[in-house]
């Protein structure tokens, strides 16, 4: 069984022991190859491969606030501020395991939000071939399911889903799949309030 979150929909991750929520999982996955769509089409650079890319918003208690990407090889840290990390790249989407964010849940104190991500490095903005979808696991649960169910954009980032520490004894999980211009675009809509300058991976 999981659930299958609708745009707004808010869900709180339970803890199932003392410890705390353990690691949660953010995986994504998608359709790197979009269907041909004729010669011409694949002249026009209409049938390129995908990739997208699979990062976060953060902002701690303590003030502190960054990005944990591939862009700019900010790859985190699970075990010290800020208690998320990337796995890696998956510049195909071809890897089965797609591309994960870990979080520590059992620093859930040491959160204030988290926004999750994500943003097309190259490659078209299609997003209903892309059939992106994002599975949010962790211990003892029910996987949390975001499909990115919305479409009609040419912008290239998509804020997936927002997690917020409700009085440090859980996270809720609401459903954004909005999308934006870029990572400003995304920053401002949300008021995280950070400097940004272009980069490459």
């Amino acid at each position: 069984m999981a659930i299958n979150l609708q745009k707004g929909q808010k869900v709180s991750l339970e803890k199932k022991s003392s410890a705390g929520l353990g690691e949660i999982l953010v995986n994504l996955n998608w359709n790197s190859r979009p269907a041909k769509q004729g010669f011409l089409s694949s002249l026009l650079g209409g049938n390129q491969g995908i990739d997208l890319d699979l990062g976060c918003l953060y902002e701690l208690k303590n003030g502190q606030k960054g990005a944990v990407q591939a862009l700019g090889n900010s790859f985190g840290n699970l075990n010290q501020a800020p208690f998320i990390s990337l796995d890696g790249d998956d510049r195909t989407g071809a890897a089965a395991a797609g591309e994960n964010l870990r979080i520590n849940g059992n620093k859930l104190s040491e959160f204030k939000r988290i926004l999750v991500y994500t943003f097309i490095y190259e490659g078209v903005a299609n997003w209903q071939q892309a059939d992106a979808i994002v599975t949010i696991k962790y211990p003892g649960a029910e996987d949390i399911i975001v499909k990115m169910d919305t479409f009609n954009s040419s912008n290239i980032m998509c804020g997936l889903a927002l997690f917020e520490n409700q009085n440090d004894q859980t996270f809720s999980v609401e459903k954004i799949v909005q999308f934006y211009s870029g990572h400003q675009a995304l920053d401002k809509a949300f008021n995280w309030g950070m400097q940004w300058k272009a980069g490459r991976k």
